[in-house]
């Protein structure tokens, strides 16, 4: 295999991995608790400022990515208790009141830095060699941490027994409290849970993409798309819906332009969701 094979499929497998890593988290609140979180881009640029402020401020970038999952995951906690809770039953509310918080976070952040953005160093420099081609070491971590993140995330839900609570409480909300499950405290914790992957996901990609305002809001499309693409009520098809996207938005500027190549994949993940509303999967993991 050519070295310019290889780094084809590397770039193909990064960027689709951090989609991926970007879904995961709504593929939790989206996509498990069919709440439609207009601020989950917010909830990864807090995950990226967190990053930023641990490079400025201690400097160790490492030490912002391993704080940034339980500081997102404590606002999350917050956001849910105070905001999202009120508009379960209430759909178009909770579009409205989600998107005036990412409103409010991307104003905040905008006030306290520059819109140009602010570049944030890779804790890992350097390339690594796969077989005589050079790739990125940083973005060869980030694929095994997205690997790592999915697996983790999977196992938790399905093989233990607060994932069985959590599962119970999302599939029926009255039978689960007849049970004696504290669904407040359920809801609660997988918001945050979604949120501290959110974080995770903006602490990752912040040394690729510097740290601007509008870091969080400019991936919502893309993680959106995945999650209806993927079909709602599942943690795996929103992944799956990440990977149908991804694939293509990395591998078609091969041969077309960049811009044309994802007007191509919006325009035929619209047509796909028209054809098949319920998306890839649409059925409890």
């Amino acid at each position: 295999m050519s070295p310019e094979t290889i780094r084809t499929i590397f770039d193909v497998a990064s960027l689709t991995s951090i989609l991926v890593l970007l879904v995961l988290g709504m593929a939790v609140i989206v996509g498990m608790m069919q709440v439609f979180n207009l601020c989950q881009g917010e909830l990864v640029l807090l995950g990226a400022v967190v990053a930023y402020v641990a490079h400025e401020w201690l400097g160790s970038v490492l030490l912002g990515i391993l704080v940034a999952p339980f500081a997102v995951a404590a606002f999350g906690a917050v956001l849910e208790r105070t905001v999202i809770r009120r508009f379960y039953a209430n759909a178009a509310g909770a579009l409205l009141a989600t998107f005036a918080v990412g409103f409010l976070i991307r104003a905040i952040v905008l006030a306290r830095m520059s819109s140009q953005g602010e570049p944030v160093p890779a804790p890992i420099d350097g390339t690594v060699g796969i077989g005589g081609a050079d790739v990125s070491a940083w973005r060869l971590v980030i694929i095994v941490v997205v690997v790592l993140a999915v697996a983790a995330t999977y196992l938790s839900l399905t093989r233990t027994a607060i994932g069985l609570r959590v599962r119970a409480t999302l599939d029926d909300v009255e039978l689960a409290a007849a049970s004696g499950i504290s669904t407040r405290r359920m809801f609660t914790g997988t918001y945050a849970f979604g949120a501290a992957l959110a974080g995770l996901a903006g602490a990752m990609i912040v040394p690729l993409q510097a740290l601007y305002p509008s870091l969080g809001f400019d991936n919502l499309v893309p993680m959106f798309l995945s999650v209806m693409v993927g079909g709602l009520g599942t943690l795996h098809g929103p992944l799956l819906g990440a990977v149908a996207l991804g694939v293509p938005t990395a591998l078609l500027p091969t041969w077309i332009d960049s811009v044309l190549s994802q007007v191509l994949v919006i325009f035929a993940a619209i047509v796909f969701m028209r054809l098949r509303p319920g998306g890839l999967v649409n059925r409890d993991i």
